[in-house]
């Protein structure tokens, strides 16, 4: 099980200063490739921070194509472009997957499972905040999201972000409908098929 220590920030709410923090914080490689019928890996890392009212995460994404056809809150970004985080709150069987496409389109859900998942209200995923930047050479699109999840966001929990507290995690990169779907996780993963929805496949986050 990989483990991830996260050190607190100032709350900051101007997107443009909490990207460049989050560019100067240790970056964390998604670097594995579950499935064999799917052996793209397209170049994924994150870093992640916390404050008082927010988790601080920020993506950095190469990959040959990009899909970003979703603009709907709650719609099917995974089929676009798409970077996940999981995580379990509490020991709670439950978690919540936060999912953003290229252009910060976000999904979230709740539940114990990949069957039992109830969508957050869109008014409640509208608290999210992100910021995308996406550059296009003649190999490769290279993009950029950084995202302020607020405390608040977590309504099937209290959460309380202080030094010591642990919770269960996972971090992923997908593209379901690309010409070459992929499927890459943070923490590995073994399972027959894509599935991204098993928690007993979780890391640590640690929160110093």
């Amino acid at each position: 099980m990989k483990t991830i220590s996260i050190n607190k920030a100032k709350a900051i709410e101007d997107l443009n200063i909490l990207s460049g923090l989050l560019d100067k914080q240790e970056k964390h490689e998604l670097e594995f490739i579950p499935w064999s019928d799917y052996s793209y890996k397209p170049g994924v890392s994150f870093s992640i921070l916390y404050s008082e009212s927010s988790i601080l995460l920020k993506f950095f994404v190469k990959e040959k194509e990009i899909r970003a056809v979703e603009n709907e809150i709650n719609g099917r970004v995974w089929e676009d472009s798409c970077v996940e985080f999981f995580i379990s709150l509490n020991n709670n069987e439950n978690y919540y997957n936060f999912e953003f496409n290229c252009i910060g389109t976000s999904l979230v859900g709740y539940g114990p499972s990949k069957k039992e998942r109830r969508l957050l209200p869109n008014h409640i995923v509208k608290k999210i905040n992100t910021q995308s930047t996406i550059q296009h050479s003649d190999e490769e699109f290279n993009w950029h999201l950084t995202i302020q999840i607020p405390v608040s966001v977590f309504i099937y929990d209290q959460l309380v972000l202080n030094p010591g507290k642990e919770c269960r995690v996972n971090f992923y990169k997908c593209g379901d409908l690309h010409k070459t779907p992929h499927f890459v996780t943070w923490n590995k993963i073994e399972s027959q098929q894509p599935d991204f929805h098993l928690p007993d496949f979780f890391g640590k986050l640690c929160f110093q």
